[in-house]
C-alpha cells in the first residue's frame, strides 16, 4: 500500500511528466522510475504508467483540438492503424527481442536529436512533403503503434520526426497530431493491461490528476511558442532517453 506522502510526490511527478510529455514526449522517463521507487513491481509499474500517461496525452490532445490546431475526425485512418498496431504490439511482447531494440533505439533517438538540432526548416507553416500522408497513415503509423505496444521509449519523437521531415507538417501541427496518436497507442496498450488486471488504480489515478494539469500547461506553452520551445526540449528529451537506454542495456 502506497502512503499519502508518496502519493502526493507521485502526483507532483505526474505534473512534470505531463508538461514534458505534452511538448516533446518522454514523460515516462520520470513516471516509470518513480512508480518503481514507490514499490510497484515492474509489470504493475508499466501498466499503471500507461493509465496515468493516457490522461496526459488525452489532456494535451484536447487542448490542441480546442485551439483549432487538431481535428481528430480528419485522422480516422491513422488512429485506427495506430490502435491496431499498438494492440498487436502488446500481444507480441513475449516474442519480440526487446534487448536488441534497447541497443538500436538509442542510436535512432540520437538521429532524431541531431535532425531537430540542425534542421533549418522547423516552422509553424511546415515544408514541402516528400511523401503523401497516406504513406504515413497506412505504413508508418501502424509500425510506430506496434513499437509503442512492444517497447515504447521515443515513440512521440519518432512520430514528430516522420511528420516534420517526411510529410512536411509544421512543428505545432506535428506536435498536436503526435499527442493524438500517442493517446491512441496508450489506450490500446491500457486496454490490454486492464484485461491483465495489473493496474494499481489508486496510484495511477493520483498521477493522472497531475498529468491533466501538467499536460494542459505544456500544450499551451507549445502552442504559444512553437519551434522555439519544442525543438530544444525535444532534443534534450531524445538525448536523455538515449543515455538511459544505453545505461540499462
Amino acid at each position: 500500500m502506497v502512503d499519502f506522502s508518496t502519493m502526493a510526490l507521485l502526483a507532483g511527478v505526474g505534473v512534470v511528466a505531463g508538461f514534458v510529455d505534452s511538448i516533446a514526449g518522454g514523460g515516462a522517463l520520470l513516471a516509470l522510475p518513480s512508480l518503481l521507487l514507490a514499490g510497484l513491481d515492474p509489470v504493475s509499474a508499466l501498466a499503471t504508467n500507461k493509465l496515468q500517461g493516457s490522461f496526459g496525452t488525452a489532456s494535451a490532445t484536447h487542448t490542441f483540438w480546442k485551439k483549432g490546431l487538431l481535428k481528430p475526425s480528419d485522422h480516422v485512418a491513422e488512429i485506427a492503424m495506430v490502435f491496431v498496431g499498438a494492440a498487436l504490439g502488446v500481444f507480441a511482447v513475449a516474442y519480440v527481442p526487446t534487448q536488441v531494440m534497447r541497443q538500436i533505439m538509442p542510436l535512432l533517438l540520437v538521429v532524431v536529436a541531431v535532425y531537430f538540432t540542425l534542421s533549418p526548416t522547423l516552422s509553424v507553416g511546415g515544408s514541402i512533403p516528400k511523401f503523401p500522408l497516406a504513406v504515413f497513415s497506412f505504413c508508418l503509423a501502424p509500425m510506430l503503434g506496434f513499437y509503442d505496444g512492444v517497447f515504447g521509449p521515443g515513440t512521440g519523437s519518432f512520430f514528430m520526426l516522420a511528420l516534420v521531415s517526411l510529410f512536411g507538417l509544421g512543428v505545432v501541427e506535428a506536435t498536436g497530431r503526435t499527442k493524438l496518436l500517442n493517446f491512441t497507442s496508450n489506450i490500446a496498450a491500457l486496454l490490454m493491461f486492464i484485461l491483465g488486471g495489473k493496474i494499481v488504480w489508486s496510484v495511477g489515478l493520483c498521477m493522472a490528476a497531475g498529468q491533466l494539469v501538467g499536460a494542459q500547461f505544456g500544450a499551451r506553452v507549445a502552442i504559444a511558442n512553437g519551434a522555439r520551445v519544442i525543438r530544444p526540449l525535444l532534443v534534450v528529451v531524445c538525448c536523455v532517453m538515449a543515455v538511459r537506454l544505453w545505461w540499462v542495456s
